[in-house]
């Protein structure tokens, strides 16, 4: 049986109000932290992409050095004129950063959250793979999110503030664009690299087996260069591998993640 006290509706309801409430103020806690840290964040972190000094435009001007395959775009001087068109653009943007950064800091306190509160109504056995899925559902947004920011998010800044269609159109980046891209960008991926963990759960919901992986790998594959092309418009390989390969990692680990069939065990 679950390990839990006789609890009525209303102690149930009294449980999660308090839970709610507990992770409301974890989120003003870090809001007003985030407030006040944000032109730090902004200027050192959030527009870190748009210099030529940022690390993975060094490692890949050092890979230039060494090897041809690195398209050309990417070995040319960049920096990014980021403006303000907008009146409050700029203040509402730093509310909104801080919102954000308040929810990427307050998550897993929201996790450990929202695990006390399910801990009781569930078996002994069944905890270690909910607290299992907890922790490995959270690890692997944070790397989704970092993937985004490090990998993703540069590659689509660079190869589309560089791409002309003419000669006499010079680029100027609005604030309000920049930052769109930048958050709906890391977020994404931080949100796809929770594919794992659905895959493994509904492995154990005996809806998904690796079966499914193996035969349809060669059409995964075209879809996520497809859907890498969509997120990095680039026409060279070297690009779209950069964006492609950590996607596909994703596809590969959820396999191995998934049970396989009976009769594949027999087999």
């Amino acid at each position: 049986m679950p390990e839990q006290k006789d609890m009525t509706f209303w102690d149930h309801l009294e449980a999660l109000r308090w839970m709610i409430l507990r992770c409301l103020a974890a989120l003003a806690v870090f809001l007003l932290a985030g407030f006040i840290f944000v032109p730090w964040i902004f200027d050192h972190i959030v527009m870190a992409p748009c210099r030529d000094d940022f690390f993975l435009y060094r490692a890949i001007a050092d890979l230039a050095s060494r090897t041809s395959v690195v398209p050309e775009f990417m070995n040319k001087p960049f920096h990014v004129d980021v403006i303000n068109i907008k009146l409050s653009s700029q203040l509402f943007m730093h509310v909104t950063l801080s919102f954000w950064l308040a929810f990427l800091c307050a998550f897993p306190y929201i996790v450990y959250e929202v695990w006390k509160f399910i801990c009781p109504a569930l078996y002994s056995n069944e905890k270690k793979g909910v607290r299992a899925a907890f922790l490995f559902g959270t690890v692997m947004f944070f790397i989704g999110c970092a993937v985004g920011y490090l990998i993703v998010f540069p590659m689509t800044l660079r190869f589309l503030y560089t791409y002309r269609l003419s000669a006499d159109i010079s680029n100027q980046l609005a604030l309000d664009s920049y930052m769109s891209n930048f958050l709906m960008l890391v977020f994404m991926m931080g949100v796809m690299f929770e594919l794992p963990l659905v895959s493994m759960l509904l492995s154990r919901m005996g809806i998904l087996y690796r079966s499914f992986f193996t035969k349809y790998r060669r059409h995964a594959i075209v879809a996520l260069l497809v859907l890498s092309a969509v997120i990095t418009p680039s026409t060279d390989p070297f690009t779209l591998m950069v964006v492609f390969i950590p996607i596909y990692l994703l596809w590969e680990l959820s396999a191995f993640l998934v049970k396989k069939k009976k009769v594949e065990d027999d087999g």
